[in-house]
């Protein structure tokens, strides 16, 4: 076919600060997919929005491109309204793992797509992966059935989604335009909205483990993306919250998992569980349920109920035992004090290179390495008490996630203790 506009032209109109029309966003995007506009092309034209941004028209038309370049869901077949959670990510964040059955246990189909970790933030699906059984691949007819009678799903997003999105991604990753605000939220809204879910809400992370390390681009990303969903019909909000420091006290796949059965059971860690609810209740709000109680859901074992059925559906038998690392080493504290910095990243790393994460997409994971946290931010520790378990089945990789957490571990023998940063930050909606 005769090409409608020259790729150069495009590229050129960015690079001089000017907006780019309609036609030809559709055209680069679809050309794109279509391997007539080269990786060496677009890779100009991202550095190039990189620099000079985009409005709010451009970035909802990219949007839309990215969502025609494949198939769209649709859940309206469903007896039950949908609302899905995406967090930007973090460290010890297992969040998806209790919140999907809790809202499922007040009539909301939750469509999880998820997907695996890189570098230092862990993937939901890795962490899943660790249960005997459980399998990340389902049907679209799978996936419906799974809603329709459990009402949760978490499984892997199929290639026919956004395709445009899953190469400019990996151009992004190796070009240095991550960071560039209207790709972002782009490539995170055109999945989720051709997800079809009827209600989004956004888990936007700021801090050192953070994909956004400052508050106010977190904002305006934050802000970016609920103008995309409203724009494309999805009742959207985000909430801005704290990764200065790892959620929970586990960072890794099982140990992950493990803590997360342990909300799921009514207890486990304080933050990891008010988080949850604060997102269900988001959640349910937006999803027509804004009288539900999901404190009283996580405490009474309602979502437990739906965790064992949802991890059973797709295979996971969730009484066997979940992997544990051969090897283990403590972090012993250097003083006494307060510990005051735990920090995010490091930990994150520390993580990765004991083999919970992964370099590269085709890398393997080890289901039981991680980190493991005995001590938060404002507690009193004593010098030699264990602050971290590190675990992983390859022990020469316990010298290289020390180097990680080098400077990450603080304890001020002057500390305040008891002091703790508000985890959620802020609150973004429509209008």
């Amino acid at each position: 076919m005769s090409e409608q506009f020259d790729a150069v032209d495009v590229i050129v109109a960015k690079r001089d600060g000017r907006r780019l029309a309609d036609e030809q966003i559709d055209w680069v995007v679809d050309a794109y997919t279509r391997g007539v506009v080269a990786d060496e092309q677009m890779s100009a034209l991202a550095m190039a929005i990189l620099l000079n941004g985009m409005d709010r028209a451009e970035i909802a038309r990219w949007t839309a491109a990215m969502i025609a370049s494949g198939e769209r869901l649709d859940f309206s077949g469903l007896s039950r309204p949908t609302a899905d959670k995406h967090s930007t990510g973090g460290v010890g964040d297992k969040i998806t793992l209790p919140l999907a059955p809790l809202v499922a246990v007040f009539g909301v189909a939750v469509p999880q797509l998820s997907g695996r970790g890189l570098g230092h933030t862990g993937g939901t699906l890795d962490k899943l992966e660790s249960i005997p059984g459980w399998r990340a691949a389902l049907s679209n007819d799978e996936m419906m059935r799974q809603l329709e009678d459990v009402g949760a799903v978490i499984c892997a997003a199929g290639s026919g989604l956004a395709p445009a999105d899953r190469k400019l991604y990996a151009l992004r990753d190796v070009t240095g335009t991550v960071e560039a605000i209207p790709l972002i939220a782009s490539s995170i809204m055109s999945k989720k909205i051709a997800e079809g879910t009827g209600s989004l809400v956004l888990d936007v992370k700021v801090g050192s483990g953070a994909f956004m390390k400052d508050a106010e681009r977190a904002g305006e990303l934050a802000r970016t993306m609920v103008e995309l969903g409203t724009d494309a019909g999805v009742r959207t909000v985000a909430l801005l919250t704290d990764m200065s420091t790892p959620l929970g006290l586990t960072a890794g796949n099982a140990l992950e998992v493990r803590e997360s059965v342990e909300v799921l059971a009514g207890g486990g860690p304080q933050d990891v569980v008010e988080l949850t609810v604060a997102l269900a209740r988001e959640m349910l709000d937006a999803a027509g349920r804004p009288d539900a109680d999901p404190a009283a859901a996580l405490a009474d074992g309602r979502a437990m109920d739906v965790w064992r059925r949802m991890i059973a559906a797709q295979g996971g038998d969730v009484d066997a035992p979940l992997p544990v690392a051969r090897e283990q080493e403590q972090v012993l504290a250097e003083a006494d004090g307060v510990l005051t910095t735990l920090d995010a990243y490091a930990v994150g790393v520390a993580a990765w290179r004991l083999g919970a994460g992964r370099a590269r997409k085709e890398d393997p994971v080890q289901a039981g390495a991680g980190v493991e946290i005995h001590a938060r931010p404002g507690d009193t520790v004593r010098a030699g008490q264990p602050v971290l378990t590190l675990h992983t089945d390859t022990p020469e990789r316990f010298g290289r996630a020390r180097e990680a957490l080098a400077g990450g571990v603080v304890v001020d023998p002057q500390g305040t203790p008891g002091r703790r940063a508000p985890l959620v930050l802020d609150r973004v909606a429509a209008g």
